[in-house]
């Protein structure tokens, strides 16, 4: 746009009437001298923020950015109640602290996730860690952390969704065996601790972390500015139970599948990796006979083939679980289980 401006004198002044066509890309200054000044203005008169610029959603049209090569589940390593039940009754569940057994199985779980990583012959990978704010789950992942270097860490989240299940009040020791016995015959998913949590709780919690999580995943939110390597590695670090119930909610595992699962060790790790289609499949990295070990039913193993091979969006519709629970099935329909 044109802008001409005026100086007042007793002579009247002449009417405004611009000499160019509007432009939206300058502003221009009529002559008060030989030289005409013309200020360019490279965002239209928008201020730009950081924060803006750093992450667009994908458009319609665009390639979905690249999803991390796999996502590893770790337990702490060995912690003072682990080995010693009593010490939850002297020291808060958020501040008992790793054993150095604990210590040194954390370390060698870093070992570990590098090697594994190493074996993908890739340049680029990185690694991004989501970690309990608990004292035992906060030291597995700096002791865990000693085996990359910093260029290799692409960042770190304190979460606290993925905290332990709350057990209530451990300080009357005795009261809390008794509640353990109730919650063995009761069922491990459903029994709440007295002003604690169940597994449905933690279920719930981890539902919104999940979905987090998921949209963290499509949005690249991982990837570095101007980067889209497929070579990154999440890394959650967090407790037995926690991890057994991410588990049944990303893979959608029924209540009694639950049940049969077995806590991994400390400072052990699941890995969900990428298939032939883009989705996560425990089958890719473990073998059958470890996952049965944890606790996988056939109908469960015959999940994990398929996500080998799925892509995301798809639905199993040819699920174990619809032929096992509906059982009115004629033999002709080829159904009957």
């Amino acid at each position: 746009m044109a802008i001409t401006f005026f100086t007042f004198s007793p002579a009247p002044s002449k009417p405004f009437l611009p000499s160019k066509p509007c432009s939206f890309n300058s502003i221009q200054c009529c002559e008060t001298s030989s030289t005409a000044e013309t200020v360019k203005l490279s965002q239209n008169g928008h201020v730009s923020f950081l924060e803006k610029t750093l992450y667009r959603p994908p458009t319609p049209t665009s390639t979905p950015p690249p999803r991390p090569h796999r996502i590893i589940l770790v337990r702490h390593g060995e912690s003072e109640g682990n080995v010693d039940e009593s010490a939850y009754t002297r020291i808060p569940d958020p501040k008992i602290a790793l054993t150095e057994k604990g210590k040194a199985q954390a370390q060698e779980c870093g070992r570990k996730i590098r090697e594994l990583i190493e074996k993908d012959g890739a340049d680029d990978w990185k690694v991004y860690f989501y970690v309990s704010p608990y004292r035992r789950t906060l030291e597995t992942l700096q002791y865990l952390g000693r085996a990359f270097d910093r260029s290799r860490i692409a960042g770190m989240i304190k979460e606290p969704r993925i905290r332990e299940q709350d057990f209530g009040n451990f300080q009357d020791r005795e009261r809390m065996r008794v509640e353990k016995t109730v919650r063995r015959l009761y069922g491990r998913f459903f029994y709440r601790f007295p002003n604690g949590e169940s597994a449905a709780d933690v279920y719930d919690r981890i539902t919104g972390f999940r979905e987090t999580l998921k949209a963290a995943i499509d949005n690249g939110r991982f990837q570095p500015p101007g980067e889209r390597s497929p070579n990154m590695n999440l890394v959650i670090v967090s407790h037995g139970l926690t991890l057994r119930v991410f588990l049944m909610r990303w893979y959608k595992w029924t209540v009694e599948q639950f049940e049969g699962l077995n806590n991994i060790g400390n400072g052990e790790m699941i890995v969900m990796e990428k298939g032939f289609g883009e989705r996560y499949s425990l089958l890719v990295h473990h073998t059958e006979e470890e996952l049965r070990e944890f606790g996988l039913t056939n109908e469960m193993l015959m999940d994990q083939e398929w996500q080998k091979y799925a892509k995301p969006g798809e639905i199993n519709y040819d699920c174990p679980l619809v032929n096992s629970f509906f059982t009115h099935f004629d033999d002709e329909d080829g159904c009957q289980v």
